[in-house]
């Protein structure tokens, strides 16, 4: 049983997953933020799928084209799962740590369209990359 009915709700849905795939796969742009969701088992389990989702949901719903949605594995938090790591051009990466749907979309609506930091969320700065 099929719930699309029409090739008018078949070609909206492929326009939505089309503007989610371009979110997620924009690349390295120069300028771009860099959003990193854990996605180890530990992040998979805690939700962390459905907090990256709700977050390009969020994204694509406020129209935000300079961001680049990535998964990672393991990011050392595992305590602190779903976590999600921020990293603007020029800026010290932030991470954020408990970060489920609710939260997700605080973060893109805060941190990325308003520039300001949700304090409450934040665990920590990410491990240095050697």
């Amino acid at each position: 049983m099929c719930p699309i009915k029409s090739l008018d709700e078949l070609k909206a849905l492929r326009d939505k997953l089309k503007t989610d795939i371009d979110v997620r796969e924009a690349g390295e742009a120069e300028g771009n933020i860099k959003v990193i969701v854990g996605m180890a088992t530990c992040g998979i389990a805690a939700g962390a799928r459905e907090t990256m989702l709700a977050m390009l949901e969020e994204i694509n719903k406020l129209g935000i084209k300079n961001v680049t949605i990535v998964q990672s594995g393991c990011m050392g938090s595992c305590y602190a799962e779903p976590t999600v790591e921020l990293r603007f051009p020029g800026q010290e990466p932030i991470l954020y740590g408990n970060v489920n749907s609710e939260k997700g979309r605080e973060i893109v609506t805060k941190h990325i369209k308003d520039g300001e930091l949700v304090q409450n969320l934040i665990i920590g700065r990410p491990f240095e990359t050697v």
